[in-house]
């Protein structure tokens, strides 16, 4: 019995003694097993992330919109001198004979002609008369494309391509009629303003930027490229998109597609919430190669410098202030297409300098009964210094292309270079009634008699509605279709209905060429016009247009 109970007794014993080394080695096999699937795990994450990065949608973002619109358009152009008149020989077919005064085109009649008083040797057509302008039927589209990428940290890439024609057309040619503009930044289309106006079915690059954040880990960012300085506030509340960030410009003093780099900075102040500062600069000419052997170029780059603050930026509110510099202004660009194609084939001189003040204020209220209230108020100032220099035209009656004519006409001068300084006040409001994605607009704005700044680019028809000297009316009302987005958050369907009215004090909206003119004063051949003028006009468009 005692063997037996000795014999249990160390058998136990044993199992006792192997129990924890059973227990070890199933807690080594558990700890082995862990490792092995973290690791796994490990690598099924990589192999996720890798595959995300390489995934489309995670660095790559395509959108875009459709545009279809019709435009009336109506306006009263008062008698004036023509500063280049359509010539026409006094007999068709008849053969070119030599003149002794120029500017007589050949087969021209002197009887038709009189004396230019601003250059002797000249010849002015008689005043043209009265007249009303009409297109009763405009159709137009506009397609735009948008390429965003993220190729690396902190580096992000986009792009713009614009296509903006008329129905049955591939020229600007419906803004004017036959060789006559009615005003400058609609009488051809130049660098800036492609794919803004209708002209052709071609796809132009409107913006190439490359913007890298987050330098030296601070809130600093450089960008550069061919910038985002179009449809800037508050274009954005009459085109429906989303308000532009910190990349933005006031649509008062630029709307131009220029090309350029941009330093900035946004500090994290509690007391200002949203706050950035940002310094721009944009070439708007650049000179081609100049040659010791002969006479070189005379012309200089044009160089645009801006400084943006904005000490308060919220949805609720926005404060910002502008300084732009236009160094060197060219003298007209080069019209691609256009009455003036042949005659403004690229800039000869330089006029002299320009700066531009400018404050902005917008911001929406929530809660407006059903819907939110929208609004903004800006003004400038613009202060030219003129150089002395004029803008000289090839002449189109010599065949020879030797001769040029002298326009006498300087930076905002027809005389004496004096320095000018003109204003413009802009101010608005969008209503949201929220229930039926209704939304009503109203927009006023005035300019003075010297009043100039740079935004070709809007896609007003008559001309650029913020550079007219004188006064522009606006209402319009956007109905977005109640249909679910499927592309994107964004996707969206609007039908738009609008109506423009101008009413012009002076001459010369939207250019920098010459003094402007009283609308009351045009009856005197001092007084010739590069341009038809026009007392009023009236635009009622209408737009269907799908953002994608």
């Amino acid at each position: 019995m005692n063997r037996m109970i000795k014999t249990i007794a160390g058998g136990m014993l044993a199992a006792s003694l192997l129990l924890p080394l059973s227990a070890g080695a199933a807690e080594q096999d558990l700890q082995q097993k862990v490792d092995d699937l973290s690791k796994q795990i490990g690598d099924l994450k990589r192999q996720v992330n890798a595959n995300e990065r390489k995934s489309l949608g995670r660095w790559l973002q395509i959108s875009g919109d459709y545009m279809f619109r019709y435009d009336y358009l109506k306006g009263d152009s008062p008698s004036f001198y023509p500063f280049m008149p359509s010539f026409t020989p006094a007999v068709p077919g008849t053969p070119a004979t030599a003149t002794s005064v120029i500017g007589l085109p050949p087969g021209g009649n002197p009887a038709n002609y009189m004396s230019n008083p601003l250059m002797p040797g000249y010849l002015f057509g008689v005043a043209a008369p009265a007249s009303t302008v009409k297109n009763e039927a405009l159709f137009t589209h506009r397609f735009g494309l948008n390429i965003n990428a993220k190729p690396t940290e902190n580096i992000t890439f986009a792009a713009r391509l614009l296509m903006y024609k008329a129905w049955g057309n591939q020229t600007d040619s419906v803004l004017q009629a036959g060789n006559t503009a009615y005003s400058f930044d609609r009488a051809g289309l130049f660098d800036g303003t492609l794919g803004h106006l209708p002209g052709s079915s071609l796809l132009d690059v409107d913006r190439v930027y490359v913007d890298w954040e987050n330098i030296a880990d601070e809130p600093i960012w450089f960008s550069v490229g061919r910038r985002p300085s179009t449809d800037g506030i508050p274009t954005h509340l009459k085109n429906n998109t989303k308000r532009p960030g910190v990349g933005g410009i006031p649509a008062l003093l630029v709307n131009y597609a220029f090309d350029g780099l941009t330093l900035g900075w946004a500090p994290d102040i509690d007391a200002l919430p949203g706050a950035y500062g940002k310094f721009c600069y944009g070439r708007g000419f650049s000179t081609p190669l100049s040659d010791s052997r002969n006479s070189g170029n005379s012309v200089k780059d044009t160089d645009m410098f801006g400084v943006q603050v904005s000490p308060y930026n919220t949805d609720a509110v926005q404060l910002l202030l502008q300084y732009n510099r236009a160094h060197n202004v060219f003298d007209a660009p080069q019209m691609l297409t256009g009455p003036f194609s042949q005659i403004l084939t690229g800039p000869k001189t330089n006029l002299g300098d320009l700066d531009w003040y400018g404050a902005n204020l917008l911001g929406e209220v929530k809660h407006v009964g059903p819907g939110t209230f929208n609004w903004f108020v800006q003004g400038a100032l613009d202060v030219t210094h003129p150089n002395g220099n004029t803008l000289v035209l090839n002449n189109p009656f010599d065949p020879s292309g030797q001769s040029s004519i002298d326009s006498h006409q300087g930076l905002l001068w027809s005389g004496t270079p004096n320095s000018t300084t003109g204003w413009s006040a802009f101010a608005g409001f969008r209503y949201d009634y929220l229930p039926t994605a209704t939304k009503l607009g109203f927009e006023f704005n005035h300019g003075s008699k010297n009043w100039i700044t740079f935004a070709p680019a809007e896609d007003d028809m008559w001309t650029s509605k913020v550079g007219t000297r004188g006064n522009v009316y606006e209402g319009y009302l956007i109905q977005e279709l109640p249909l679910k987005p499927i592309s994107s958050y964004f996707s969206k369907a609007f039908i738009k209905v609008g109506y423009q009215y101008y009413d012009f004090d002076y001459t010369g909206s939207n250019s920098w060429l010459g003094a402007p003119v009283d609308m009351a004063a045009l009856n005197n051949p001092q007084n010739a016009q590069m341009t038809a003028p026009l007392s009023s006009a009236q635009d009622v468009y209408a737009t269907f247009e799908v953002h994608f």
